[in-house]
């Protein structure tokens, strides 16, 4: 364990520590909040707090994503151990829980490695301390990092055939644009490798919009945060509380979309700049 945590270090010193992030999040806010239809990217929403609120989503009775990769995962290890290479790398882009990750390792025949990338370093440092516990002959390697920006170095990452891992679906939160940048870079840096990937399939509508709009409120919890976050972290001046969670289909571009909708004629200020 102590050589994944001078790796996460290095990681933290390439990406700038926590200044730089915080920079990269008032860059990208008010860039969003700046555009017609105001957005903000989807990375921003995995701090601590929403780390702890999505893993909560992912165990919501309505949240059928988790469940059903989780048993494809179960269903075909045969399958995908035979597919894949002996000794090889595991490369997790956005590992978050390490649930669906040990069903990967259990599946491959002797993996020499787990290298893990995720923006949220709490959850990171947590399910990187319980792999390597679990797994003691695997090099574990958490990177703090952005695995649609800032980009992982091939330099110091081990040697072997490499295995990309992106579960939950979670290609679908980038545009067509943005996911054909990620492929392209991912297949730089698996190298002739292999990648194992998650997406959803179009289903009924009613399925859908019952995940994303749960009864508890969960999911509306988690996409309030990031007002919240913004008010933590960069002093924004947002009120959640003013803000109502609204998520549904899109059958013209094939997507789930997020929104937060103002409930009254309102403004927020961002470092003086107000939106």
């Amino acid at each position: 364990m102590a050589a994944a945590l001078q790796s996460r270090q290095t990681a933290e010193a390439q990406s700038g520590g926590e200044d730089e992030a915080a920079d990269g999040f008032r860059e990208d806010l008010l860039a969003g909040l700046s555009e017609a239809q105001k957005r903000i990217p989807s990375k921003y929403f995995y701090d601590d707090v929403g780390s702890q609120l999505f893993e909560r989503i992912c165990e919501l009775p309505e949240y059928y994503p988790t469940r059903s990769e989780i048993a494809i995962l179960t269903d075909h290890a045969d399958a995908l151990g035979a597919l894949l290479p002996d000794r090889g790398v595991v490369i997790e882009f956005g590992c978050g829980s390490e649930r669906k990750v040990r069903l990967l390792l259990d599946a491959l025949r002797v993996p020499a490695a787990w290298v893990a990338i995720d923006v949220a370093e709490t959850a990171l440092t947590h399910a990187a301390a319980a792999i390597a516990r679990d797994y003691p002959t695997l090099d574990v390697i958490p990177l703090v990092a952005d695995f649609t920006a800032a980009w992982v170095p091939h330099d110091g990452l081990p040697s072997g055939p490499r295995v990309g891992f992106f579960p939950g679906s979670t290609i679908g939160n980038l545009t067509p644009d943005a996911a054909m940048a990620f492929l392209e870079r991912a297949r730089s840096l698996l190298d002739g490798g292999h990648l194992v990937i998650g997406v959803d399939l179009k289903k009924d509508t009613d399925v859908l919009h019952a995940a994303y709009n749960d009864s508890q409120g969960v999911t509306a919890a988690f996409n309030l945060n990031v007002l919240a976050r913004a008010n933590r972290e960069l002093g924004a001046d947002f009120r959640p509380d003013a803000f109502a969670h609204h998520a549904f289909y899109n059958a013209e571009e094939g997507r789930i979309e997020m929104h937060l909708v103002s409930g009254r004629r309102q403004s927020a200020t961002i470092d003086g700049h107000p939106f």
